[in-house]
This record gives structure tokens, sequence and C-alpha cells, in this order.
């Protein structure tokens, strides 16, 4: 829906000019191969730096072992288009530690009872995970998507992997590859998108002379 409306209200018009940036987590926008506009928007780029402003920041979530497959419901190109991917972790390119802000209260791996082993009683709606996570976007045959990597410390109290897995039946039936990790998409990347939207600000001030 913001694509769309984007596409059809603010792209190629005045208003374009007001944009600091467009984020569309968990969507497939749709770029020439190669090109940062001509798809989906014909005048809004892509987002190359955290200070570069009029741009879109656009990704798809997946666990780098278990990339999108054919039947993919984000992370594929169509009518000679690719997907998009613009990773916050690392907007000039390569890979970038993860700043989640993960769900304290739901389960990271939908198996075991919590974020800390022994279970301990959190006090926050959140929950931080330092060097546990690191992103990439990957451009192959499986898709254009951000490749998520987990980095376990085992024998730690912490919890070693995450949750956002789609299941069917709900809780502990079969993972649905076709999603992703669609669940936790703005989860994964809240604390990079805080920081760039900051920088983008300021960018923004600057420009205008505040």
């Amino acid at each position: 829906m913001l694509t769309l409306l984007i596409a059809k209200e603010i792209d190629g018009k005045p208003i374009q000019k007001q944009i600091i940036s467009a984020i569309l987590m968990g969507t497939s926008l749709q770029v020439p191969k190669g090109a940062d506009v001509g798809g989906s928007f014909k005048s809004i780029p892509l987002c190359h730096s955290n200070s570069q402003i009029g741009c879109a920041i656009a990704f798809a979530d997946f666990r780098a072992n278990s990339p999108p497959p054919a039947n993919s419901r984000f992370g594929k190109g169509r009518d000679g288009t690719v997907a998009a991917c613009t990773n916050p972790a690392a907007l000039g390119g390569g890979s970038g530690e993860l700043n989640a802000y993960m769900d304290a209260a739901g389960s990271p791996t939908g198996a075991n009872s919590g974020w800390t082993n022994p279970s301990m009683a959190i006090s926050t709606p959140f929950v931080k995970l330092p060097g546990l996570l690191s992103a990439a976007c990957v451009f192959d045959a499986d898709g254009d998507y951000i490749a998520v990597t987990i980095h376990p410390a085992p024998g730690g109290v912490r919890a070693n992997d995450i949750g956002g897995d789609v299941k069917f039946p709900p809780g502990n039936g079969a993972i649905q590859k076709d999603w992703g990790l669609h669940l936790v998409d703005a989860n994964l990347h809240m604390g990079n998108l805080v920081h760039i939207v900051g920088e983008e600000r300021d960018a923004y001030l600057a420009k205008a002379g505040q």
C-alpha cells in the first residue's frame, strides 16, 4: 500500500521534495537490475548512505541458511526487474551488525522458554542482542534479499537463535520458507533505522539551512 501510495501521489510530483526517506520494509520494491529507479518508482532512488535524503530503503529478510525459495513471496523480481535490497546495517554495501529490538515476551525460537537459559524474567518490552546478528544484501539466483546471519556464543546465558519464521499451523507447525523472516523485518533493523533517520534529518535540515 505504501509503495502504491508513493508511486501515485508523490513520485515525480512537487511534494517529492519533502521526502526525507521512504522505508518500505518487508516488501519487494522493483527496480531494473543494476539501477536505482525505473521500476516501482520513476524518480525516487534507493538510499546508499545514511545522509542521503529523498530516497527509498527497501528490503526483505531471510535466514542466511534459508534463502528465498522459488515460490517466495519476497526478494523476487518480475517482468524484467529485481527486488530492491538496501541494508539498513550497511547502506553503503557489505555486511553490518543488526541493532535489533526483539519482543521480550516472545520466544526467540518458538521452541524454548525465552531469551535466556535458564529462563529469567525480563522487565523491559524489548531485548537487545549485541553481536548476535549481522546482515548483508545478497544478489544471486535465489533472489535479491537481506541474508541474516546468526553468530551464536555457545555456553552463554543468552539464547543463540531468534524467532520470526512463519509456521503453519501456527506455533509448532512447519516453517513456511516463502515468508522468510517477514514477522520480524521491523524488529531486526529498528535500531539501525532510527540511527539512519536521525542522520537523514540532520542532512535535510542542513540542506534547508536550519
